[in-house]
């Protein structure tokens, strides 16, 4: 028989846990997130449906989206045991400057249209972090905005060759005057991807004020009153548009451009030249020999062509063929430390992340970028750790294996 008593005080009170009340409703909301996907769930309740899908959706069937994932998900860890990783070095070289993790901020399009706060939040996390930002084209805040925002941050400025080439000219020598170190040239948008939640949500710039969006008001207030009481939301690199994103792409990027125009660029650009979009060997191997500083095997986060190559699956023979040439970075699909540790592993000398940094941006502006980037650093070196690696150079190939089982 087992003897029974009530507990003494003297022994609940040590159990007792009480946490001070949290006034600031952002910090609370950020406490609770993790990982990447907690930031997510939080997005998704305060961001209404068409912005929030245009950061979490991808072309047609989305196939591309869903194998990206399903490939990180797949591979398999080897560690190495009883190595001293007391202390973990997760500091590496991105085209030749310093960055405190091997991943840098991706550019993304019409950022203040997922929280208002915009592109300057994300370069100040960036800068206090010590990671790249890569502002696109489809800005909603300036090149120089951008440049006032993190003085300090290894900024990217992200490029599409338009149909009229004199306003590119332009924005390169804005970006160069405002100190921008590379150019990022995004090649795999000749025409626009379809997109089908973009077209069932009927997502324009600006938002359109319909009966759909009047409702959505109701249930996403606090989106609502910001976007309406800060600066319209516009494209800041370009002459206001209104309409569609497939209709503004369709209309002002030119699906001509061959590989003589990375020629043009690498005469007008001096700093880093950076090639993303890259989807074969035989076109990596073609713009290295045109001078490329570094090149991103890219589907476009999925958003272009569905179907299109898996850049952690293309990243092995890349590297083997141009990467003593060249910087190869991926993105896609990254949504953990794991990733990026895995992507590091099999050759990438950085890897780009959008949406993660995104979700943390529509949960908690700033401070949610900010949270993103921490639980990513957090995962990296906790991965390291447990793979026996105390430094980011020491990760190999023979770290990371896909078994021919999925789990």
């Amino acid at each position: 028989m087992i003897e029974r008593r009530l507990p003494r005080w003297s022994e609940l009170r040590p159990l007792i846990r009480t946490r001070p009340l949290e006034l600031d409703a952002t910090k609370r909301r950020l406490a609770r997130a993790h990982t990447i996907a907690d930031l997510r769930a939080i997005a998704k309740r305060r961001t209404p449906k068409g912005p929030f899908d245009y950061t979490d959706g991808a072309a047609e069937d989305e196939i591309t989206l869903r194998r990206s994932r399903s490939l990180y998900r797949r591979l398999q860890f080897n560690p190495a045991i009883l190595r001293d990783v007391s202390k973990v070095d997760t500091s590496t070289s991105i085209l030749g400057r310093e960055s405190a993790y091997p991943f840098a901020f991706a550019p993304t399009g019409f950022t203040r249209m997922m929280q208002h706060e915009g592109e300057p939040s994300v370069v100040r996390a960036a800068e206090r972090v010590g990671i790249p930002y890569a502002l696109s084209t489809l800005g909603t805040s300036t090149i120089e905005e951008v440049a006032a925002a993190g003085p300090g941050a290894d900024k990217w400025f992200q490029l599409y060759v338009w149909n009229d080439r004199a306003p590119g000219k332009e924005l390169i020598e804005r970006a160069l005057a405002a100190g921008y170190t590379t150019l990022v040239l995004t090649v795999d948008v000749p025409v626009a991807g379809d997109r089908h939640r973009d077209v069932r949500n009927g997502l324009t710039i600006p938002p359109s004020l319909t009966v759909k969006t009047l409702l959505d008001m109701s249930l996403h207030p606090a989106w609502w009153f910001n976007v309406l009481t800060t600066k319209p939301l516009t494209f800041a690199s370009m002459s206001t548009f209104d309409g569609t994103v497939a209709e503004l792409i369709n209309s002002m990027f030119d699906p001509t451009v061959t590989f003589s125009d990375l020629e043009w660029m690498r005469e007008i650009w001096p700093g880093s030249l950076v090639i993303k979009g890259v989807q074969s060997v035989e076109d990596a191997k073609r713009v290295v020999d045109l001078g490329a500083d570094g090149i991103v095997i890219s589907n476009h986060g999925g958003r272009q062509l569905d179907r299109a190559p898996i850049p952690l699956e293309l990243l092995p023979p890349v590297v083997e063929a141009v990467g003593d040439k060249t910087e190869v970075m991926i993105d896609t699909g990254v949504l953990t430390g794991a990733d990026i540790v895995a992507g590091i592993a099999l050759g990438a000398s950085a890897v780009l992340v959008g949406r993660a940094y995104l979700y943390g941006l529509m949960a908690g502006g700033e401070r949610g970028v900010q949270r993103a980037a921490e639980i990513l650093g957090s995962e990296i070196k906790r991965t390291m750790q447990l793979l026996g690696v105390s430094k980011v150079s020491e990760l190999e190939p023979s770290h990371v294996t896909f078994p021919s089982v999925t789990f």
